[in-house]
């Protein structure tokens, strides 16, 4: 069983790159604790900027370095960098084109008992709808680092949702990741199942369980959001009979929404959509809340088996 923290890989990656480049800064908002930063803040103390709780400043701030030749990680949780500090996003980052970083931290449904203030299940909707702005969910550490290593060297601001607690392995040291094209994690001809971020494990699980049913899934894990890999849509859509999306967002904006858009135009077929509800959700362990919600293997074998008997 995996223990390591995707938010501790992002802490990994960027102490090593920072060691040899004093231009990368990390910021925190009262949050290296939450972050997993703090290891860095003893190592690199000269690299290290904490704001305390003014998500809207540490935006600014960040854009601001990034104005001076400084390549800033921002680092404050997913709910209040998403909504509070949009305006300095849209404005300071990605209108002003400043090479700013932000990941959102404690994402989705993380923070669960302190619920719908703490929860951020509209930030895919609201950072993918600012022009400029990509939108990453890594479904594991692997999958986070490899990420990272290619976001440190890239020049174009970002938006990153990072989950607070460890995660099942999707992948290995050897993960077949190519930047801003999906993963295709197994081939499948009756269904297309197409996941991001911590629903990528249930999809994969869903995707065995549902060929030992003896239908043929294939399950695509979309963690480039925005810039989405349309091709991979377009091909499931021409290749199988029907599609499942399932994220750790609401439906409207999330990243059903845009696989949505796209089926419906080139290749229609049916999409279900699997999501949190329009309405406040549950308190509880992220865990409670997705079995709740059927936000798991066993909803996605359920959603699948009724699609491929209607289709």
């Amino acid at each position: 069983m995996n223990l390591i923290t995707n938010r501790q890989t992002v802490c990994d990656v960027l102490m090593k790159h920072g060691k040899k480049d004093r231009n990368i800064i990390a910021l925190c908002s009262d949050s290296r604790g939450s972050a997993s930063l703090a290891p860095f803040a003893k190592a690199l103390p000269g690299q290290f900027v904490e704001l305390g709780i003014a998500e809207q400043n540490i935006v600014s701030v960040a854009a601001g370095l990034a104005s001076c030749g400084k390549r800033p990680f921002v680092a404050s949780p997913a709910c209040f960098l998403s909504a509070r500090s949009m305006e300095q996003v849209k404005v300071d980052v990605a209108y002003s084109n400043t090479n700013v970083k932000l990941i959102g931290i404690s994402g989705g449904v993380s923070y669960g008992a302190l619920g719908m203030t703490h929860h951020s299940t509209q930030d895919i909707a609201s950072m993918a709808s600012i022009p400029g702005m990509r939108v990453y969910l890594p479904s594991d550490r692997f999958q986070t680092a490899a990420l990272f290593e290619h976001l440190i060297k890239d020049d174009t601001a970002a938006y990153i949702r990072i989950g607070r607690n460890a995660v099942a392995d999707v992948y290995s040291d050897n993960i077949p990741f190519v930047f801003n094209k999906a993963t295709m994690i197994r081939d499948g001809a009756d269904i297309t199942i197409i996941a991001c971020g911590e629903m990528v494990s249930a999809a994969k699980d869903a995707g065995e369980a549902l060929f030992r049913h003896g239908i043929s899934a294939r399950v695509i894990d979309m963690y480039c959001v925005k810039p989405v890999d349309r091709a991979a849509v377009e091909k499931a859509a021409k290749e199988t009979r029907a599609i499942i999306t399932i994220e750790e967002h609401v439906a409207i904006g999330g990243m059903g929404s845009i696989v949505s858009q796209i089926v419906g135009s080139k290749s229609p077929i049916p999409v279900i959509n699997m999501t949190l509800p329009d309405s406040p959700v549950i308190s509880g362990t992220s865990k409670e809340v997705f079995d709740y919600y059927d936000l798991n293997a066993s909803g996605v074998v359920k959603t699948a088996l009724e699609m491929v008997g209607n289709v």
